[in-house]
């Protein structure tokens, strides 16, 4: 899980290098040109020229935005950076044909030419960074000529093998150097990591030193690119023989490194909780993840024009960027983001200045929330499976319940039970109560009511449920009522 900025520090800032914005700007053009587009050498074909190059590049910047493309350092441009710039360029080249198709209906626009503009401005975006990766990098440490090496053999093509090597490469090449890898898979004989070939197998290590030792280089250390349980026992015996018998040092990379001597940070509101469910959960839950997903995905392209005008309205208001994200619970006790439209501004300002609460809150962030239409982004949490549209609202880890188990059986709703019998107006115990008689209860058609009721709650506002009244048919049951609903919690 990525964790995004915090609001002070999350603002958008155009970024875009020289060479980016060349690129992006010519790129239409050259792809024109190549696709043979006769509206380039056509006196009224201005206008489609200019349409597409204007449309082109805005989306070009737009994503390459969205994706943190000019955020990237050059000199560490990864396949990760690479894989997000292709994702950058289709979204945008789709976007792209999409609108001129409404517009103008691509006519005197080949259909080459988004194809063509695509790979033009990939090739170009990569390829310059990759360029100013390999170039020597003027801070590196000074090599000195009279100094000696270690040669490490490692063990493992892990990536812990690999980030190693890169550290090496990059603080101690005067100082070690790795010069072979061994691996176990055949498959994996004779590729590279990192530059350094796989040469073998770690049965093999004695004779791939003596080889080595044949050709002038003295192997000082051998390092297993995991922890001491990586190789089975008797590899592990084995090799510890070698390196004791031939006085050459052995390491482990965690160790190296001090991943080894981490521990995990004790959470003080950790769930402790075997998630055994004490009753038979509704089997319509199996069923709910399918319609939550059908529903969320419907109701994001049909409010899609809402969700562009709270989020400008937020951006006026607030400013970037439009989102707050919080930590929550989840089901079975698992971390997710929510997401929130932003209705506060930020609590620190670029200096670091703590903002006064009273000018966080705007007349027009009190309007989102009252109305909830900050509660929108939501959806996308119901879409990709950490909530659910209806269920137990999901809370802070310091504000669950002493017995959260049954609550964390299902995923968490954007409204409940809970929610239209009172809210936040509720206590807690009652607020345990009703999720827990939610997930014993429930139903379709009982989805659709508390939806309904929920419209009524956010029109009318949150009221506290009437008194609990008990039923005298059966002494060890309680019943809490509001409305047309009546609520049974066991006691």
């Amino acid at each position: 899980m990525i964790i995004p900025f915090p609001a002070s520090r999350g603002a958008t800032k155009l970024r875009f290098g020289l060479f980016d914005m060349a690129w992006i700007f010519a790129s239409p053009l050259v792809a024109l040109y190549l696709s043979n587009a006769y509206v380039l050498w056509s006196s009224d074909g201005i206008q489609t020229v200019g349409l597409y190059w204007l449309i082109s590049v805005s989306l070009s910047a737009t994503m390459l935005l969205f994706f943190k493309i000019p955020y990237g350092m050059t000199r560490y441009f990864s396949v990760h950076d690479a894989l997000n710039v292709c994702k950058a360029v289709i979204l945008a080249e789709l976007l792209t044909g999409l609108i001129l198709f409404s517009l103008i209906r691509l006519e005197g626009i080949p259909r080459s030419t988004p194809i063509i503009h695509a790979l033009i401005l990939v090739a170009g975006l990569v390829a310059f960074r990759t360029l100013v990766r390999i170039m020597p990098d003027e801070n590196a440490p000074v090599i000195s000529v009279n100094a000696l090496p270690e040669s490490v053999v490692m063990i493992g093509s892990t990536s812990l093998s690999a980030i190693y090597i890169k550290l090496l490469r990059v603080c101690a090449r005067d100082r070690r150097r790795v010069i072979a890898v061994l691996d176990g898979t055949p498959e994996m004989l004779g590729q590279s990591i990192e530059g350094v070939r796989i040469v073998g197998a770690p049965q093999q290590l004695d004779s791939i030193i003596d080889e080595y030792a044949l050709h002038g280089i003295e192997i000082d250390r051998v390092i297993v690119g995991g922890e001491r349980d990586f190789l089975p026992d008797e590899e592990m015996k084995r090799v510890l023989h070698i390196c004791e018998s031939r006085q050459i040092g052995l390491d482990f990379v965690p160790q190296l490194v001090g991943l080894s001597e981490l521990k995990a940070k004790s959470d003080e509101f950790a769930v402790q909780a075997d998630y055994t469910a004490p009753f038979a959960v509704p089997a319509y839950f199996r069923l709910k993840r399918i319609i939550d997903f059908c529903v969320a995905l419907a109701s994001i392209v049909i409010l899609l024009p809402l969700f562009v005008g709270v989020a400008v309205v937020a951006f006026m208001d607030v400013g970037s960027p439009v989102f707050f994200w919080q930590q929550r619970l989840g089901v079975r006790g698992s971390r997710f983001l929510l997401y929130k439209f932003r209705t506060l501004r930020p609590p620190f300002d670029w200096r670091g200045n703590a903002v006064p609460q009273s000018e966080q809150l705007s007349w027009l962030g009190r309007l989102l929330r009252e109305t909830s239409l900050d509660e929108l982004p939501q959806l996308l949490n119901v879409l990709v499976g950490d909530m659910s549209l209806i269920g137990p609202r999901p809370l802070l880890p310091e504000d669950q319940p002493a017995n959260s188990a049954v609550r964390l059986l299902v995923r968490p709703g954007i409204t409940g039970w809970a929610q239209v019998n009172g809210g936040k107006r509720v206590t807690p115990q009652e607020k345990e109560k009703l999720d827990e008689w939610y997930i014993r209860n429930a139903t379709l058609r009982l989805d659709l009511r508390i939806i309904l009721k929920t419209m009524q709650t956010v029109m009318a506002g949150a009221r506290r449920p009437s008194a609990p009244r008990v039923r005298n048919s059966d002494p060890q049951e309680g019943a809490l009522g509001r409305g047309w609903f009546r609520l049974r919690i066991p006691k």
